[in-house]
């Protein structure tokens, strides 16, 4: 079976990507090629650091590989976070400091439309691929639910009367911008494996 790095330190990424992928590829945790180091996101696009990501693989370790990058994007904020997202509120912030500067920042705006996209970049034999899953919906005004992590608990998908944070993992994965993410690489891998 055919191995392909996800360029991750996130152990929970890590566990999901494996039950889904698992059977096309064997999937290897960066820890396992050796690279120990956080690897930079310094591109202005969530397209561009997830590149970033995987080149750095590709090109440092030599192997086939892919990489994620997530972001939300919220109408009244200008895009805001965006590729901030994971240190809105500064770089060593948690989920908790990143809700609460949003919610400060979108106290009284009627517009609370928001989306989640994320992009996993595949480099295969040489080749760069992008696959982006996106899901649209809402910033609530606090915080519901205890489940996910990020701003699982203020986002509620469109379409659905619970956030993130209120759904079983199955059902948020089911409809999530990274598992649409994930099902059109799954696809795409599914093709070559044929």
């Amino acid at each position: 079976m055919k191995e392909l790095v996800f360029a991750t330190h996130n152990k929970h990424k890590l566990q999901e990507m494996r039950q889904i992928i698992e059977n096309l590829f064997h999937i290897i945790s960066l820890d396992e090629i050796g690279c120990n180091e956080e690897i930079e996101e310094t591109q202005s696009t969530i397209e561009g650091n997830a590149l970033q990501k995987a080149r750095y693989v590709a090109e440092k370790y030599h192997k086939n590989c892919f990489a994620d990058d997530t972001g939300l994007e919220i109408e009244a904020l200008n895009g805001e976070p965006g590729v901030y997202s994971a240190r809105y509120a500064g770089e060593h912030a948690t989920f908790d400091d990143n809700m609460n500067k949003t919610l400060a920042n979108m106290h009284g705006m009627k517009n609370r439309n928001a989306c989640f996209r994320t992009a996993i970049a595949l480099i295969l034999d040489g080749k760069e691929y992008i696959f982006e899953g996106r899901v649209d919906g809402e910033i609530l005004t606090e915080k519901h639910g205890t489940e996910g992590f990020g701003y699982d608990p203020i986002f509620r998908p469109e379409g659905f009367a619970e956030t993130f944070a209120e759904m079983s993992a199955e059902t948020k994965n089911s409809i999530s911008h990274r598992g649409r993410a994930t099902e059109k690489l799954v696809e795409f891998l599914s093709r070559l494996e044929k």
